[in-house]
């Protein structure tokens, strides 16, 4: 996907929505700082860019009140409500108790759907995640998803006591 793509998509009326248009232009940020090495030029071009154009993107949707969600498993009366305070603390909390790898799928999701919510450190390999700008409907799924990982994980240490009980 490049922005060239993204124009013509638009001017030919392929996108049935504005929020798909964007997932398209996140898409090209994405790609281009996935294959080019952290702390080059077209990353952090790429980073410089999508951060910018997220900050005009949220203002447009906010100027105009559009809809910013594509929908999807949450209604939008839910994915439209504020996230009190004490649900960011407790998401937060929970993210402690996952693994490394269900972590990293949060981290990948969370930047593919909403990537003014990281901040990549380019020299190191490390990542900082803002519970406060997560879109509501994009916290949901992976309070959602951290949810099933916490249920597996209880599941298999079940198991586990049984086993050693048994023996």
């Amino acid at each position: 996907m490049d922005l060239a793509t993204v124009k013509k998509n638009i001017a030919d009326r392929k996108y049935p929505s504005l929020p798909h248009a964007a997932e398209d232009v996140r898409l090209v940020w994405t790609n281009c700082m996935s294959y080019n090495a952290d702390g080059s030029d077209f990353f952090l071009l790429a980073k410089n860019l999508s951060k910018r154009w997220e900050e005009k993107y949220s203002k447009l949707v906010a100027d105009y009140n559009l809809d910013a969600n594509m929908g999807g498993a949450f209604d939008e009366a839910n994915a439209a409500s504020k996230i009190s305070l004490s649900d960011k603390r407790e998401f937060a909390k929970t993210l402690y108790k996952i693994s490394k790898e269900d972590l990293g799928k949060i981290l990948v999701e969370v930047d593919t759907k909403c990537p003014q919510a990281l901040t990549k450190n380019a020299g190191e390999d490390e990542c900082e995640l803002n519970i406060d700008k997560l879109s509501p409907a994009v916290f949901q799924e992976m309070r959602q998803f951290v949810a099933t990982c916490l249920d597996k994980g209880r599941g298999s240490k079940k198991k586990t006591a049984k086993r050693k009980s048994a023996g």
